[in-house]
């Protein structure tokens, strides 16, 4: 078993995620004892964001910690924790809150869907989303 980082690495569908971290300056923090539990978006999610944004948030570190510390929730919250949340909000690493649904799966903020669960790390867990959360404006 791994850390966060290297678990998602190894994945190999978290390419834009591990650019992400890599240029925000979340490595180490996602390689630190934790535990966490990382709502992570697939390449295919960062895909669906308008042409050029990831780019944009590449050379905006600042908006691009806030995005990605959104998708990080301090503790180990594993799917059966999760489904008992339902109409709940867990607070993000970056202070905002995320809604959650568990009707029809588990939906955050109402319609991203944690598509895979409980990828247990050495310091946290990863869950796999379908698209990239973003923080309230």
């Amino acid at each position: 078993m791994h850390d966060i980082i290297d678990t998602a690495v190894a994945a190999g569908n978290f390419n834009t995620l591990a650019a992400g971290l890599t240029a925000a300056g979340l490595v180490d923090t996602l390689k630190g004892t934790g535990p966490f539990t990382v709502f992570a978006p697939t390449d295919e999610a960062f895909a669906k964001l308008p042409a050029g944004t990831v780019d944009s948030l590449l050379k905006d570190v600042p908006t691009l910690k806030a995005i990605l510390a959104y998708h990080v929730v301090s503790g180990k919250v594993m799917a059966a924790d999760v489904m008992k949340m339902d109409g709940q909000s867990a607070t993000t690493v970056n202070g905002a809150d995320l809604k959650i649904g568990t009707q029809g799966g588990v939906k955050l903020n109402g319609s991203v869907n944690v598509v895979k669960t409980d990828i247990e790390c050495t310091n946290g867990v990863i869950h796999v989303v379908d698209s990239v959360l973003m923080p309230p404006a």
